[in-house]
């Protein structure tokens, strides 16, 4: 229970900053994220790339959609399926593809023939509200990417894009709470294997 507690509260913290990041500030640190990503050499050799739709105030991801698209990379994106408590994924074949699905976050809206099964996935690029350079990560509570995570091959990078204001001493973290291996921010590239 105090876990919990102290978990929404650090996340309520760091999503206050994140959201004060002034406008010109974050499209600069944003463009700093892209670059970084894109020259990663996992996501470089990844045929197959799993990314997220920005919302709110995260790092923003549509300009990371739409260059991994002109590169060539076979782009997943995740559908949240609140019934089953889990994150379903499904091939974009480009950014207008993209609809308002669970709390107004962009989600594929093409669906039939584009299931993708997550063994296939060489890359993944995870959300976060916080996260410390151990790799655990703070979501929004609800455990959809640890879910989606525990199937993960142990081969695939799995990278939080982050501004640095999100990054944290320490995250209290749980047995089924699955850390990342990289994190990405606006300053730097964190190892978290160590």
């Amino acid at each position: 229970m105090r876990r919990g507690f102290l978990k929404a509260h650090l996340r309520q913290e760091v999503l206050n900053k994140r959201d004060s990041i002034h406008p010109h500030d974050r499209e600069i640190k944003d463009k700093l994220i892209r670059q970084r990503l894109l020259s990663l050499s996992g996501f470089h050799r990844a045929k197959t790339v799993l990314l997220y739709a920005s919302f709110r105030s995260e790092v923003e991801t549509i300009s990371h959609i739409e260059a991994a698209l002109s590169l060539g990379k076979r782009v997943v994106l995740p559908v949240v399926d609140r019934r089953n408590k889990r994150l379903n994924l499904y091939e974009i074949k480009a950014v207008n593809e993209l609809i308002p699905g669970y709390m107004g976050i962009p989600e594929p809206s093409v669906l039939e023939g584009r299931a993708v099964n997550i063994k296939e996935i060489e890359f993944i690029a995870v959300p976060c509200a916080g996260i410390d350079e151990r790799g655990n990560r703070l979501g929004y509570g609800a455990g959809y990417y640890d879910t989606l995570l525990k199937d993960v091959m142990a081969d695939v990078e799995v990278a939080a894009l982050a501004y640095e204001e999100q990054v944290l001493k320490e995250i209290p973290h749980e047995s089924h709470d699955i850390r990342v291996r990289k994190i990405i921010t606006d300053k730097r590239v964190i190892d978290c294997r160590g």
